[in-house]
C-alpha cells in the first residue's frame, strides 16, 4: 500500500514541479577567475574573448533561426526586470524574448551598472530579431545576443560598459560601435550552459552545538540553524540535513552575492531562492507572516530587504530579522553544494535563504520533495554524501519529462539533464 501511495505522490510532484528537481550542475564554471578591482575597460572594436563570436571558446555555432510559430520559440523567456530599459522600437515586445542564459547574464550586468553609475541603468537597443534586420545566422536571430548602451547614453561609458557584460559572464562582447555594445551567449543546449541552485564550498552553516561550519565540509545527519516558517519569517530551529540535492567541491561557478547593512553577505547561483521583502522594509525589524516571498538570487535587488539570524534557536527573538541589501555583485567560486533540511529552510553566512532553486515558488518546492523526507524517516540518515546530482532529483525530473510538455521546463534545466 505504501509504495502505490509514494509512486503517486512522487508524480504528483513530477507534474507541478518538476523543474525544481535540478541541483547545480557539475560543469567548469565561466571561465577564469576574473579580479573585482581596477577593472580594465574594452578599446573600441576590441572583442573578449579575443576569437569569433561563433566559435566554441566564445558564443558557438548559429543554430537557426527562431521564429513565432517556430517549435523552438518556447526555448525564449521575455525580461521584465524593471532596471532594465528596452527600446523596442518594433513596438512588439522582440527586444525582450531572449534565452535564459542570456536573460541571467543581462540582469547580472544590470546590477553592476547600478552599482557603478548610480541612477544610470542598463539599456538594450537590439534583442531578439524577427524580421530579418541582422546579417545572415546572427546570433540576434536565436534570441541569444543583445545591444546594449546605458540609460544616459554617454558614450564615454560605454569601454567600461563592455567591461562589465564580461564580468557579468557574457559569452562574448564586442564594442562593436561608438553607439553600442554587442554581447551575446552559448545556446542553452550548449554543454557549458548550467545552471541551479548552489552555495560556494566556504559559506558557513551553524551547527547545534553553536560552532559553524563550511558546506563544504557538511554531511547528511548533522543539525543545522534554520527557519521553520514557510515563508522563512518563523522561528529559527536547528533542522536535520536530510541529503544534498547537489554536490562538487571542484566545480568553480559564477555567485551572487548580496552584502546587506547588517553586514552579512550570502553568495549563491543565480537560479536559487532567496526569502526577500519589499517596500518599506525597516532595517532589524521582524516581517509580519505573509510579507516575504521568494526571488531568484539574480533577481535580488539594492533596497529589498532579506532575513537575516540573531543569536541561536530558542532564544529570545529568535524569529530573523530585516535587513537592506545593499550591494549586489557577482564572484568566481570554488565548490557548489544544496543541502536539503528537514525545514526546507536553511541559515548560511547568517542570512536565511531557500534550500530550492529554478521555480520561484518555495511552497511548492517543499511539497515536492515531501516523498524524500519521507523515505528518510524510513531508513534514516547514512552519513555520508555522494558527489553529484541526488537520485530523488533526478528520478523527480524523468518522471517530469515523461508526463509533461518539454516546454514546461527551464531551459537549462533541460540542457543540463540532457547532455
Amino acid at each position: 500500500m505504501l509504495l502505490p501511495t509514494l509512486v503517486t505522490c512522487l508524480a504528483g510532484c513530477a507534474v507541478l514541479l518538476s523543474p525544481v528537481s535540478e541541483g547545480c550542475g557539475p560543469g567548469r564554471g565561466y571561465g577564469k577567475r576574473r579580479s573585482p578591482r581596477k577593472l580594465a575597460p574594452l578599446a573600441y572594436k576590441q572583442f573578449s574573448p579575443n576569437v569569433a563570436e561563433k566559435t566554441l571558446g566564445a558564443s558557438g555555432r548559429y543554430e537557426g533561426k527562431i521564429t513565432r510559430n517556430s517549435e523552438r520559440f518556447k526555448e525564449l523567456t521575455p525580461n521584465y526586470n524593471p532596471d532594465i530599459i528596452f527600446k523596442d522600437e518594433e513596438n512588439t515586445g522582440a527586444d525582450r524574448m531572449m534565452t535564459q542564459r542570456c536573460k541571467d547574464r543581462l540582469n547580472s550586468l544590470a546590477i553592476s551598472v547600478m552599482n557603478l553609475w548610480p541612477g544610470v541603468r542598463l539599456r538594450v537597443t537590439e534583442g531578439w530579431d524577427e524580421d530579418g534586420h541582422h546579417s545572415e545566422e546572427s546570433l540576434h536571430y536565436e534570441g541569444r545576443a543583445v545591444d546594449i548602451t546605458t540609460s544616459d547614453r554617454d558614450r564615454n561609458k560605454y569601454a567600461m560598459l563592455a567591461r562589465l557584460a564580461v564580468e557579468a559572464g557574457f559569452d562574448w562582447v564586442y564594442y562593436e560601435s561608438k553607439a553600442h555594445i554587442h554581447c551575446s551567449v552559448k545556446s542553452d543546449h550548449s554543454v557549458a550552459a548550467k545552471s541551479g541552485g548552489c552555495f560556494p564550498g566556504e559559506a558557513l552553516v551553524t551547527l547545534e552545538s553553536g560552532g559553524q561550519k563550511s558546506i563544504g565540509d557538511l554531511r547528511p545527519g548533522e543539525r543545522i540553524l534554520a527557519s521553520a516558517g514557510g515563508d522563512g519569517s518563523g522561528e529559527l530551529v536547528y533542522s536535520e540535513v536530510l541529503a544534498f540535492l547537489d554536490s562538487n567541491p571542484g566545480t568553480r561557478k559564477l555567485f551572487y552575492t548580496l552584502e546587506t547593512e547588517a553586514g552579512a553577505r550570502l553568495s549563491l547561483t543565480a537560479a536559487h531562492l532567496i526569502f526577500v521583502s519589499e517596500g518599506n522594509c525597516s532595517e532589524g525589524a521582524v516581517p509580519a507572516r505573509g510579507a516575504l516571498r521568494t526571488v531568484y538570487a539574480s533577481d535580488a535587488h539594492p533596497g529589498q530587504c532579506v532575513l537575516v539570524s540573531e543569536g541561536k534557536a530558542g532564544q529570545r527573538h529568535s524569529e530573523g530579522r530585516l535587513s537592506r541589501i545593499t550591494r549586489v555583485w557577482v564572484k568566481d567560486s570554488r565548490g557548489a553544494f544544496a543541502p536539503l533540511t528537514q525545514q526546507g529552510t536553511l541559515v548560511v553566512d547568517g542570512v536565511v535563504a531557500s534550500c530550492y532553486a529554478v521555480v520561484d515558488q518555495h511552497s511548492l518546492a517543499h511539497w515536492a520533495f515531501s516523498p524524500l523526507r519521507l523515505i528518510h524517516s524510513w531508513t534514516g540518515s547514512t552519513g555520508t554524501r555522494s558527489d553529484g546530482i541526488h537520485w530523488y532529483s533526478r528520478l523527480l525530473h524523468w518522471l517530469g519529462r515523461m508526463l509533461l510538455d518539454a516546454g514546461r521546463f527551464h531551459p537549462l534545466g533541460v540542457a543540463q539533464h540532457d547532455r
